[in-house]
């Protein structure tokens, strides 16, 4: 007992209270723990006096008010007797006196708001689109929209595209239960989603600096329209666009690729959370892009693991499936890899993953000679320094690397190979005095 110290998993009491309850709640609530009366909080045993009618009274305390059933048994501590009140985590979510409290550290507290929403949703195993809307009715539904899902559902779900009556698709996609809306409908087929859920919108902004904005639009309708209207105000309004011929076919190529954009929007507003009160935010800025929506990753899931092959583990699990059956994501977590690939394919870097302000952010970066990016490659700040100076004059020798850079001509040399071998720099010349390195031609663009 000297070595044990209270903890998430363990609480000391100097005797039996009743307003302990809470924590045998908490302790059920997050990942068991036990409750040891008769030691103080310093770890001192001190043990009970009246442990015969304890050892009756607690359990059937715990029992009537929270309804589970602990293993509570004495044990002998330094010549005392003690309590030992062993809970193991609950399934289902367990209240005292109305109110549901967790473990964090070595405190208790009680649960409110989202905080609490979120706790009760996933004990139950649902995901909050999943859920009934008692406020919504039939009339909410935009039935237009539920006509265009038809056609994109026809090569994944040909039974849905023969469908006559729009409630029936409704049904087949699992989102009316005993003649109710769920959430997901009124997201996916809604008139007016924001009705519901002020914050079920996307906010699109231009930037001249970090404070500084030029302009903005609020992106509103169901997810369905919010993700066609982004696309179309970032090719109308905030992107640059050139145009390329194809055969006879003209094709636009936005400053970045239209299918790694619309695989971000749609995995922001399928996988925000909507227990949460902020709204997805697309701000673009002169040299990159960020893409934000609350609401972190997975548990278990890493930062790392959105740049290889991992499985699928979606936030709302009727918004992706539907998405899914519509052709618009696939169902085995390819997204971000193919996010990365269209990316390198267009000759810019590859797209960045953060968890940040509560939420998950995916930065694209419009110039692969981009400070950020250059770090990622692993370059030092000689190199770093060295391809700015490319930038602004065209051209760099041995001996402007030396006198910018203050190191030897071989290690000039190495360091700037390393620029080749990263295909940042080519080299032009005879070997000597006449060689030059400038940006890669394929990536001055």
């Amino acid at each position: 007992m000297e070595t044990i110290k209270e903890s998430q998993n363990v609480e000391f009491k100097s005797n039996w209270r009743n307003d302990y309850l809470k924590t045998i709640c908490a302790f059920a609530n997050t990942e068991g723990g036990e409750l040891i009366i008769g030691v103080d909080d310093n770890g001192t045993i001190l043990g009970v006096t009246d442990l015969d009618d304890l050892l009756v009274e607690i359990p059937n305390r715990i029992k009537n008010r929270l309804g589970i059933v602990p293993d509570v048994r004495s044990a002998i501590q330094k010549g005392k007797e003690i309590i030992i009140v062993s809970v193991l985590p609950s399934y289902a979510p367990i209240s005292y006196d109305g109110k549901y409290y967790i473990r964090s550290g070595s405190n208790t507290f009680e649960l409110k708001g989202e905080e609490l929403t979120r706790f009760l949703i996933k004990k139950t195993g649902k995901s909050w689109d999943e859920y009934i809307e008692e406020k919504a009715t039939l009339a909410d539904i935009d039935f237009q929209s539920v006509e265009r899902f038809k056609v994109l559902a026809a090569e994944r779900v040909p039974s849905i595209n023969q469908e006559t009556e729009p409630i029936k698709i409704l049904e087949k996609l699992n989102l009316i239960e005993d003649g109710k809306l769920k959430k997901a409908a009124i997201l996916l087929f809604g008139k007016e989603p924001r009705k519901f859920y002020l914050q079920a919108f996307i906010k699109v902004g231009r930037f001249k600096t970090e404070t500084d904005v030029l302009g903005s639009d609020d992106i509103e309708g169901n997810l369905f329209q919010q993700v066609e209207g982004a696309m179309e105000v970032l090719r109308k309004k905030y992107l640059m666009s050139e145009y390329k011929f194809e055969g006879l076919y003209r094709k636009e190529i936005l400053e970045y690729p239209a299918d790694a954009l619309r695989e971000a929007i749609i995995n922001a507003v399928i996988h925000r959370d909507y227990i949460g009160s902020a709204h997805t935010q697309m701000k673009i800025n002169n040299d990159h892009l960020w893409i934000w929506n609350e609401g972190t990753l997975p548990a278990g899931m890493t930062l790392n693991d959105l740049k290889k092959s991992h499985g699928s583990k979606p936030r709302n699990k009727l918004l992706a499936d539907v998405f899914f059956k519509a052709s618009l994501i696939e169902a085995w977590g390819r997204g971000t890899i193919k996010m990365v690939k269209d990316c390198i394919e267009a000759g810019l870097p590859e797209p960045e993953y953060r968890e940040e302000q509560g939420g998950f952010a995916v930065y694209f970066y419009k110039d692969i000679f981009y400070e950020g990016n250059l770090r990622r490659m692993g370059l030092n700040d000689r190199q770093i320094m060295a391809i700015k100076y490319v930038k602004e004059k065209g051209t760099i020798s041995n001996s402007d690397y030396r006198n910018l850079t203050s190191v030897s001509k071989p290690m000039a040399s190495i360091e700037l190979k390393i620029l080749m071998e990263k295909n940042l720099l080519e080299r032009s010349g005879k070997t000597g005095k006449g060689t030059e390195y400038t940006l890669k031609k394929t990536l001055k663009g």
